[in-house]
């Protein structure tokens, strides 16, 4: 029983080092690595070393399939390139275990070491998270000592030999157990390794380890399938290809592993190259010869799964990639231009807004209902996405940029809640009554309304570039449309007292109309804060700000004084 929890300890290590390894990697690299991958697509052979070289590094052909899913998932790609990328996955992968295989046991410590001190000692930046890669890496060495020193009594145990008794022949369950073994360690390199090193123990036979060497290739392939479960068609189709490629190979080698068999065993007697070699090896001229059917099996990807007319009715993020989720400044980067397609989605609902307050334009009601629907969407979303990011491992600068995403995904939200509100306001006490604002009240309300929009698109533009002085700019006009809202409640309230029919109709709409565009325009006008903050200028804005409210007017107090 020790002997067993040994061994999935020293598993249990392996993986973790192997995730440390690819975590931190594509945080420092990430976004290189992703441009790689999208500017290699030009030809079949650079797709091919791009999908070698970036596995190689991540030490895991699930985290490219993740980031080549999500890039064809958001057109930046096309299936065929995506596919020839996903074969130099299979084959970096299998590289890497080659290379893992052999005796590296006196760079673990050495690796280790290294890697602690310059993690300690530089924490946040490049250099420390390259030194805990190496410390992932020294983890995986080690692991691998100990997975071999683990097995070695099981050769005397006769408990484990029971236990093993089972993978003895039987081609289709070794290749099951193979993939299975893959999928709960997330980690192909696990299992092939582990494979090896019991072949060499002699707690299995080499056929046995050579069938759990193509089930631990399904089995990877399976992961990346529920990897892009999540992903729109586009990109699911990606896994689907890479999956077929894999079992084709599969029902292919399967039957003649008989064959490899007595081959490995007549070239060497080392069975742990053999099944190491045998990996490289199969992995290798399987891809490069399914090289040649890529464009067809990319069309059978697309008949397999056809785009549905229900994905063109549902708004989708466009920007949350995944795979990008590693790489803080990435991860910002697409959440801020996905907080940016909510802000024109705001702009939309506001200019329809302006034609069911004028024209009681009922089919517009209807749009802006199903467009705050989709803000709604996109804000749980973008919250979602932004909760994965780490904020550990975040700058000081990149904790700010957080801190203003959210903070303005929460206001957009808001804004689209405020503006549904409207709707429904006009639609029980103007549009169902046939009602009519005046014409002055209709001149006021059109021109909130155009200074609203122009605000709107003033604090997206200082949400964007932290422009100084468009941050100013912003905060005086968010003064001035609260001194509009007071005056054009006066306005109104003396229209009341003149008597005037439509405004006694439509006294109460108006005012909470009013007094909603003057919310809304709050909500626009407050990514000045952030800027005028970060210039420390805030806390000076906001007295000056005071000083001018409280403030009483020039001519006023020239003709007080007369």
């Amino acid at each position: 029983m020790t002997t067993l929890l040994n061994l999935l300890s020293s598993l249990a290590l392996l993986v973790w080092g192997t995730h440390i390894v690819r975590t931190d990697i594509l945080r420092v690299y990430g976004a290189q690595l992703r441009r790689v991958l999208s500017t290699s697509i030009t030809r079949r052979s650079f797709a091919f070393m791009a999908g070698i070289g970036v596995t190689s590094l991540v030490q895991s052909s699930n985290a490219t399939a993740v980031i080549v899913c999500s890039f064809v998932a958001q057109g930046m790609i096309s299936l065929a390139p995506a596919l020839t990328i996903m074969l130099g996955a299979d084959v970096g992968t299998a590289l890497m275990t080659g290379v893992l295989s052999f005796d590296l046991s006196w760079l673990s410590p050495l690796l280790i070491f290294c890697g602690v001190l310059v993690y300690l000692s530089r924490r946040h930046t490049h250099i420390g998270r390259l030194g805990r890669a190496a410390i992932g890496l020294g983890l995986i060495l080690l692991a691998l000592e100990l997975i071999s020193a683990t097995t070695r009594p099981m050769t005397q145990g006769a408990g484990m030999k029971v236990l093993f008794s089972s993978l003895t022949g039987d081609v289709m369950l070794d290749a099951v157990i193979g993939a299975v073994f893959a999928m709960l360690t997330y980690s192909s390199l696990a299992a092939v390794l582990l494979a090896a090193t019991l072949a060499t123990s002699g707690v299995i036979s080499l056929k046995v380890a050579l069938c759990l060497v193509i089930g631990a290739n399904l089995g990877s392939g399976i992961l990346a399938l529920l990897s892009a479960a999540s992903q729109n068609v586009a990109g699911r189709r990606v896994a689907l290809g890479s999956m077929l490629f894999r079992l084709s190979g599969a029902v292919v080698v399967l039957p003649l592993v008989d064959y490899v068999q007595v081959w490995i065993s007549f070239l060497t007697t080392d069975l742990r190259f053999g099944v190491v070699a045998f990996h490289v090896l199969y992995n290798s001229v399987r891809c490069s010869l399914l090289l040649l059917l890529v464009e067809p099996m990319a069309r059978l990807c697309v008949r397999l799964l056809p785009e549905s007319e229900s994905d063109g009715d549902m708004i989708k993020s466009r920007h949350l990639d995944p795979a990008a989720i590693d790489t803080p400044s990435l991860a910002l980067a697409n959440a801020a231009r996905e907080v940016l397609r909510i802000g024109d989605i705001i702009e939309s609902m506001l200019v329809s807004l302006l034609l069911v307050i004028r024209d009681n334009d009922q089919l517009r009601a209807d749009q802006i209902r199903k467009l705050d629907d989709d803000v709604d969407k996109l804000y749980t979303e973008v919250k979602m996405y932004l909760a994965r990011v780490s904020r550990e491992e975040l700058s000081a600068r990149e904790v700010r940029r957080w801190t203003d995403i959210v903070t303005l995904t929460i206001n957009l939200e808001q804004a689209g809640d405020i503006i549904e509100r409207i709707v429904k306001g006009v639609e029980s006490k103007k549009i169902a009554p046939q009602k009519t604002f005046s014409q002055a009240g209709m001149s006021e309300v059109t021109e909130m309304h155009a200074r609203l929009l122009t605000s709107l698109r003033l604090g997206l533009s200082v949400f964007l570039n932290n422009d100084l002085p468009s941050a100013r700019r912003l905060l005086a006009e968010k003064e001035a449309f609260r001194d509009l809202e007071r005056t054009y409640a006066q306005t109104h309230l003396i229209r009341l007292a003149g008597e005037t029919q439509q405004s006694i109709e439509t006294s109460s709409l108006h005012l909470d109309l009013i007094s909603d565009m003057r919310r809304m325009h709050s909500l626009f006008c407050s990514t000045a804060y952030a800027v005028l903050d970060a210039a420390g200028m805030l806390r000076k804005s906001r007295i000056n700000a005071s000083q001018e409210e409280t403030a009483e007017p020039a001519p006023m107090r020239s003709q007080a004084h007369r």
